[in-house]
């Protein structure tokens, strides 16, 4: 029973992904419900069947009560036996029958797939992001937003169908019983609910502001507190454990104060709905004795009142809580849509073709991007790299290298010039089939906090186990692969290798970056300082394994240990932006300029910087 319920509605259902998806509350709750339109009427109905079988219970209370008065207990269940037993199986099994509809739909049907469709959809949104959108925000910060938004959406559907829909069918339903008994018992009523909507007017301006604000105190407090950990072997290495406590701290205390104003609202809610509640229990309750003490009210109606102000007087609290829960919870989902809804700036092309790769051959014209800001990065550089051509890149900290790698990738989209690939602008096919073809290991070799095999496999998942372990072997890494174990007791290539890759040192992080590009084996190979966290034994070892990786592809190899790239076929120089000198090693070193001083005034194999200066 259960599981027909879970199956309602398929959370991964496919759907129309889009760029920019809505930025307002309402368009963007009402885009991700698509999938529940159907389901959540029928919730909607069953909430409000039930809240009319409570009214009804309610009359038959006071119907009871005037049976009772009007008769001896021979006449009436004589009279009335039948219908006493009718409504004792209405009691015992529609009733239960129909709460219990109610709950598996909301409880079953709803709440577990509705957030996870939210969850879902709103990571492989964010994943579509481009590089530079992750490194302007904080991981921590990302993820809190992508954890949390979900059960708010959640909990604000559950309060609509669970309380919203009932008390407003309980409330309908109040009225035309009061009403049905005297129309005068309507007047304290709705009085009481003129003030009640005043106060709920009052709470709700509050709390979706409040909530938003702890929303994003919250975050703000993960973000540091994440970032802390992330870096937790600089806060260590600078003996800084106190400056990240009060970090920290500052943040902690920002989050306390925004939620204790929020808790001053809650507050100030329920001082003022219990005075409300207690006018309307002496209103409703005295204006039906005065009417039973006039003779226009019979003993069942006073019983009836009496019994529906309590129970109302019991409900409006829960209702308060739930609207407040429910705009509170829509104040955690406009802080999460600041990073959700956020449109996708960097998109493929609409008529995006995947990229014909069939010689490698790269062409840069005019090439600029200063990330937005006017300076640095590069201007004006354009170059060839024929097919199958090793190029070295070598400049100043800042002199445009990683920038030059990064739109190669398109990780960004230049502010000017053009990028072609065997004669196709980068930006005219697809992303996906443009990384495909280049492969690239990085100064950071961070890896997937994974199996080893996995992170391997990241090169090319359809691999064998055969060639996953060729490309550990060309790499030197498969004999210290096998002697890892993690803390689980999973050894060798089944071990994992923490979060980006702690649990391993430098050397063997870049071995297993190294070995995931082999496999990869793609025709353009970027290495990024490929052999910086190399002590000097290994990397001898691995130069066989580089050259041979580079055989036949088009390489651009990054360093600043200027021996690594002496032997490529052209050493590009770049300062300030721009592409100060470029040619052979020898030629360079004849014509005695940037790359030659760097060269002679190197210290062990790097370019000295302040001679450079």
């Amino acid at each position: 029973m259960f599981r027909f319920f879970e199956n309602l509605v398929d959370p991964f259902v496919e759907y129309a992904e889009t760029d920019a998806p809505p930025r307002r509350l309402l368009p963007f709750l009402w885009d991700y419900s698509q999938p529940f339109k159907r389901l959540f009427l029928l919730t909607a109905i069953m909430s409000v069947v039930v809240a009319s079988v409570e009214i009804w219970l309610i009359w038959y209370m006071g119907r009871i009560v005037d049976l009772l008065s009007g008769a001896g207990p021979a006449e009436v269940f004589a009279t009335h036996g039948v219908e006493f037993i009718a409504v004792a199986v209405f009691i015992l099994l529609i009733r239960p029958a129909l709460q219990g509809l109610d709950v598996l739909l909301l409880n079953n049907g709803i709440m577990p797939n509705f957030g996870t469709l939210v969850r879902w959809r709103a990571h492989r949104q964010v994943l579509r992001q481009s590089v530079g959108w992750f490194e302007n925000d904080f991981a921590g910060r990302i993820a809190n937003r992508i954890m949390q938004t979900p059960p708010s959406a959640g909990d604000a559907v559950f309060q609509v169908f669970d309380a919203i829909t009932f008390a407003l069918a309980y409330l309908v339903g109040a009225a035309v019983l009061l009403a049905d008994a005297d129309p005068l018992l309507l007047v304290p009523l709705v009085f009481w609910f003129a003030l009640y909507a005043l106060l709920v007017r009052w709470t709700i301006t509050r709390v979706g502001p409040a909530s938003k604000a702890s929303s994003d105190a919250r975050s703000m407090t993960t973000g540091r507190v994440v970032d802390s950990y992330t870096n937790i072997h600089s806060v260590k290495l600078f003996a800084h454990h106190d400056r990240e406590i009060d970090y920290a701290r500052e943040a902690i205390e920002h989050t306390r104060k925004t939620f204790a104003r929020e808790m001053r609202i809650f507050t100030t809610m329920d001082i003022t709905l219990t005075a409300l509640n207690g006018l309307l229990i002496v209103a409703v309750v005295g204006w039906s004795l005065w009417l039973w003490n006039a003779g226009a009210a019979s003993v069942g109606v006073v019983a009836a009142a009496t019994a529906l102000t309590l129970r109302l007087n019991a409900m409006t609290g829960w209702i308060m809580w739930a609207l407040s829960n429910f705009f509170r919870a829509l104040g955690v989902v406009a802080e999460g849509m600041e990073t959700i809804a956020q449109p996708i700036e960097l998109t493929d092309a609409p008529d995006a073709t995947p990229l014909k790769l069939k010689t490698g051959g790269i062409r840069i014209r005019k090439l600029s991007h200063h990330y937005g800001r006017g300076q640095g990065g590069l201007r004006d550089v354009s170059l060839d790299i024929a097919p199958g051509e090793k190029v070295g890149l070598i400049g100043r900290s800042g002199a445009g290298k990683s920038s030059l790698v990064k739109l190669l990738l398109r990780f960004y989209d230049p502010e000017g010039g053009v990028i072609e690939i065997d004669g196709q602008d980068i930006t005219t096919v697809t992303q996906d089939s443009l990384r495909r073809e280049i492969g690239m290991v990085q100064q950071d070799s961070s890896l997937l906090h994974r199996s080893v095999r996995e992170n391997i496999l990241y090169g090319r998942p359809d691999a064998t186990e055969a060639e996953i372990i060729r490309a550990a072997k060309q790499a030197q890494a498969h004999d210290f692969i096998l002697d890892l174990e993690d803390p689980q007791g999973r050894r060798g290539y089944d071990a994992h290798v923490g979060e980006r890759g702690v649990k391993l040192s430098g050397g063997q992080r870049q071995r297993v970056s190294l070995a995931r590009v082999i496999l990869k084996d793609a025709p353009i190979l970027v290495l990024d300082e490929a052999t910086s966290a190399l002590d000097s034994e290994v990397e001898a070892a691995i130069q066989d394994t580089l050259y041979g990786m580079m055989e036949g592809k088009t390489v651009i190899a990054i360093a600043h240990r200027l021996s690594t790239i002496a032997h490529l076929d052209r050493i590009i120089v770049l300062d300030d932006g721009a592409i100060a000198e470029q040619g052979t090693h020898a030629e360079l070193l004849d014509r005695g300029g940037l790359y030659a001083s760097f060269w002679h005034r190197q210290s062990g194999g790097f370019i000295g910087v302040e001679a450079a200066e």
